[in-house]
């Protein structure tokens, strides 16, 4: 069965995912002289640091926090309660990383370039999340992930429903403080979506929320391995379901099968091969090739294969709706055959789009749609550099200069 969903996906590729002219680039000439044993050996050493481990490497003060969902899930939350100085501008900052990410996301590219610790240093109590399903985050009260299906029933819905206002709840308590702020990337921006129109009442605990790379609405998304996805979605579902393939993960050898079989040949094909370049892309001028091997190390994360389907379904309606789960259980949940859209005009936090015009799963006609539905669209950014890429809000090498600093003033203006 598995080999069946293997010449599906390498059938209908009819590209490939990495662009050819990036061989061309400088980048293909980095990797070689890094060469591929040193590389894997400088990834298996930054894989030995953990979160907590990389911000104390860094001379910040951290924190190992876990909460309970109500449901069971148990998730690792990090917490940099302010900067080298030891000085706080009494400002909470909640930053929620994409999918088949985590927390390292905030802090990989070290001081002075990571959004974690620039707004420690600019006085914020910043918390980092981890959701349900990723590395930190791959626990329950009863459920083991490793054996139990019930572990992987989940879309990103439940994590905007579940843990993100449970982690905001935490926070707040924690800190004594009425509200926060929120940043959040790719997957991060969604569940924020889905948590302020579902929950209301949450709009009034974001001082503000910065979208980055936003994701809402994917007609004009561009990621080929999305598109398969996307056209396959339905088969993908019952297939998947079948053989219990319901996490989304980078070690498991068939989905490294499945990508290599639609990557191209040559240097490019390192990157391919990591499942999240395959769906993101990359932007070779914004690539810090030196950080390469600590960035493949932490990410993927890990997540529910529910998570990706969710967004194939979106694609495919053109909705920004809650997850299909076929006409019994949708009756079953929703108590009608429609599926329910989420009512973006009840997000009244005031929100700040950032976005970029090389973006493979955010587009720009989406990016606008988004800002026109939504309740309090304070602002559409669109970032000057034509190739900054989706993945590049986090691991880019302008990304402080280019986006960090736009958070940053936003926050400082509410």
């Amino acid at each position: 069965m598995k080999v069946l969903i293997l010449f599906v996906f390498i059938g209908i590729a009819h590209s490939s995912i990495i662009p050819p002219q990036v061989a061309k680039q400088d980048l293909s000439a980095q990797l070689q002289e890094l060469g591929l044993e040193d590389f894997e050996l400088l990834k298996a050493e930054a894989a030995k640091l953990k979160v907590p481990d990389m911000v104390i490497a860094e001379g910040y003060p951290v924190e190992d926090h876990y909460i309970t969902t109500p449901d069971g899930y148990i998730l690792n939350v990090h917490r940099i309660p302010h900067g080298k100085s030891g000085q706080s501008n009494g400002k909470v900052a909640y930053l929620q990383h994409g999918v088949l990410a985590s927390s390292s996301d905030w802090i990989i590219q070290g001081a002075a370039k990571s959004l974690g610790y620039i707004l420690a240093d600019e006085g914020y109590d910043v918390w980092m999340g981890n959701v349900r399903g990723n590395a930190y985050s791959r626990n329950h009260t009863s459920f083991n992930p490793d054996t139990d299906e019930g572990f992987w029933l989940f879309s990103w819905h439940q994590i905007g429903v579940i843990d993100v206002p449970t982690i905001i709840d935490y926070v707040l308590a924690q800190t004594g403080a009425d509200s926060l702020y929120y940043a959040g990337h790719s997957q991060g921006t969604t569940v924020f979506y889905v948590m302020t129109s579902s929950l209301p009442e949450y709009n009034d605990k974001i001082k503000a929320h910065v979208s980055l790379a936003p994701i809402g609405f994917m007609n004009h998304m561009t990621s080929p391995l999305m598109r398969i996805m996307a056209v396959w979605e339905k088969p993908l579902n019952a297939l998947t379901a079948l053989i219990g393939m319901d996490e989304f993960l980078p070690s498991d050898g068939f989905l490294s099968m499945m990508i290599e079989g639609i990557c191209q040949e040559g240097v490019g094909q390192l990157l391919c091969k990591n499942s999240l370049f395959a769906l993101c892309g990359f932007s070779p001028k914004q690539m810090n090739t030196t950080l390469l091997p600590t960035v493949m190390a932490h990410t993927p994360a890990g997540s529910a294969t529910k998570q990706f389907l969710h967004y194939a379904q979106e694609i495919n309606s053109g909705k920004f709706r809650q997850y299909d789960w076929g006409t019994l259980q949708n009756i079953k949940d929703y108590k009608s055959l429609s599926l329910p859209n989420y009512d973006l005009s009840k997000i009244t936090a005031p929100v700040y789009l950032i976005h970029s015009r090389n973006d493979w799963l955010a587009g720009e006609k989406d990016v606008e749609r988004l800002c026109t539905g939504l309740g309090n669209c304070a602002a559409k950014l669109l970032l000057s550099d034509y190739t900054f890429n989706h993945l590049d809000f986090t691991f880019g090498i302008d990304a402080a200069t280019l986006v960090y600093s736009k958070v940053v003033s936003i926050f400082s203006r509410h």
